[in-house]
């Protein structure tokens, strides 16, 4: 156990202060007795909003539990990064050569969403609103972080309208942003240049529910009032 020893006459709050602060540093330089644990919660830390406090709880809560079921995390993790596939229709992760929303004779096939990622496909599924098709771009268009339109899945979309004779409409699903606008400017140009037409909308844009007025900024609320609705009784 760690004793710390203060001069007479501190105040009780310095007296902690000092305290935390001596611990701190003494921990950080003495922090693991393992480094096979210190390994582990550097490579934790690797995930998204994981700092070095959280992964060594996490660690340790791995350590304590059964040898089959650390193994069984790190033999999912493993399969996933080694045996996921892309559905060479839409380019959503599956674990087949075509996903299930692309081979399931339910879907609106005459309808195909275009989102930036996979995550968006989750995302809209998630509504149980729409049981249409998807074409996943894998990003957008954004110079200034080194991705131009060869860098997306374009040229597949456009062979898949061109090849398709059921997709009647594209619906362009991308994110309210400068880079979302210009990838659905692009996509819309080829698509006009395309050997056959489609419809091509794009996703309503206006105020949240439950958001109040004064909150909204300028360029959503000007869309709201731009693309208002007949009021339903």
């Amino acid at each position: 156990m760690i004793r710390v020893r203060f001069p007479s006459g501190v105040q009780n709050e310095r007296r902690r202060t000092f305290r935390a602060v001596f611990l701190f540093y003494f921990y950080m330089d003495n922090e693991f007795s393992s480094t096979l644990l210190e390994n582990a919660v550097t490579a934790l830390t690797r995930f998204p909003g994981i700092g070095r406090k959280t992964a060594l709880r996490l660690a340790l809560h791995l350590l304590r539990r059964p040898e089959q079921e650390t193994d069984g995390i790190s033999d999912a993790l493993r399969a996933l990064r080694h045996e996921i596939r892309y559905c060479k229709r839409c380019h959503n992760i599956s674990d087949r050569e075509v996903c299930e929303i692309c081979a399931s004779p339910l879907r609106d096939s005459s309808t195909v969403c275009v989102v930036e990622t996979v995550r968006d496909v989750m995302s809209i599924e998630s509504t149980g609103q729409y049981r249409v098709l998807y074409h996943v771009l894998g990003g957008v268009i954004s110079p200034i972080d080194g991705i131009g339109p060869d860098k997306l899945e374009l040229a597949c979309l456009v062979e898949r309208v061109n090849d398709d004779e059921d997709v009647k409409e594209i619906i362009l699903a991308t994110s309210p942003t400068v880079e979302g606008d210009t990838t659905n400017y692009y996509i819309y140009r080829m698509l006009s240049r395309a050997n056959r037409s489609v419809k091509i909308t794009q996703l309503a844009r206006g105020l949240a529910v439950g958001n109040d007025l004064e909150y909204a900024d300028e360029a959503t609320l000007a869309r709201s009032i731009m693309f208002r609705t007949p009021f339903e009784g």
